[in-house]
């Protein structure tokens, strides 16, 4: 029997409590991976150690450690690591891309599950479980306010074709929504498995903070190329989103100060306009990517 192959490539940073929960899942999954570079980017905990230690013990792991940069780098970082990680899968043929995050616990069957699937839509170019919070005790969803075309960034599934098509990831804050927006742009389809759970051992931004992360995600989407009436229409709509104010007000903040900061946009008009008559479609509620 003919299996689909598929590569995962697991960027990390400081997740030595969290690392051995998603070494487990991966190494006890019904279908196996190919092939999975763990990239240790700059720890300065035990991670690099955990990396190398299921290295080991597993030929079909490959571990490969960067220079501590001294810092975090939101959104951009996480691609170059993953590129570092890129240039080390083998060489030969290759069905599916995964980008996973190291911070996951799932069930064995879940890229088994996750392949059937792609197996049964032909035009799915990008999938992925939801991610979900342990909420005392209860596994209850993060992306309750993602749009329907939208794959969280912790884990992401790519079709060879479509991952080809679109060229690969942005190395740039915003990466995980243009990689979905340009994958429609070129005809395929994009969604989460809503039944297939994953529980993300850490909430999500819990890094940077409440207030930088939604900077962060204002940033990213001017970085993207987001309508500005669309983004006024979205801080308008998380207004009632907890903490209250922060979210609204980071996400203003982050998008407008980047004009004034003359931050670099995405080179690409032609997806630009794609994206920005998607949100305008959505705004006058004609039919869009966002329902």
């Amino acid at each position: 029997m003919n299996l689909p192959e598929y590569l995962v490539i697991t960027p990390v940073r400081n997740e030595a409590q969290r690392l051995s929960a998603t070494i487990d899942s991966v190494t006890r999954q019904v279908v196996r991976p190919k092939f999975w570079v763990i990239v240790n980017d700059g720890s300065t905990d035990a991670t690099g150690g955990l990396i190398d230690e299921a290295a080991a013990r597993h030929q079909w792991i490959k571990a490969v450690h960067r220079p501590d940069r001294g810092f975090r780098k939101s959104g951009g970082g996480v691609i170059e690591a993953f590129y570092d990680g890129y240039q080390h899968l083998p060489g030969g043929g290759w069905d599916f891309i995964v980008k996973l995050d190291g911070d996951l616990q799932f069930d064995a069957d879940y890229f088994q599950s996750c392949l059937a699937r792609f197996k049964s839509d032909p035009k799915l170019g990008v999938g992925g479980g939801m991610v979900c919070a342990d909420v005392n005790g209860v596994w209850q969803e993060e992306a309750k306010g993602d749009p329907p075309f939208h794959v969280r960034g912790a884990t992401k599934i790519y079709r060879r074709a479509c991952w080809e098509g679109i060229g690969g990831l942005l190395k740039a804050p915003g990466w995980d929504t243009l990689d979905e927006v340009k994958a429609n742009m070129l005809g395929w389809r994009t969604y989460t498995f809503r039944d297939l759970k994953l529980l993300q051992l850490k909430s999500t931004g819990s890094a940077d903070g409440s207030w930088k992360n939604w900077v962060k995600n204002g940033r990213a989407n001017y970085i993207t190329g987001y309508h500005p009436l669309f983004m006024l229409a979205k801080c308008f709509s998380r207004l009632p989103d907890k903490p209250y104010g922060v979210v609204s007000a980071g996400l203003l903040y982050g998008f407008f100060s980047s004009y004034l900061r003359r931050i670099p946009r995405v080179q690409d008009a032609e997806l630009i306009n794609y994206l920005r008559a998607q949100q305008v479609n959505r705004l006058f509620g004609k039919p869009s990517l966002w329902g």
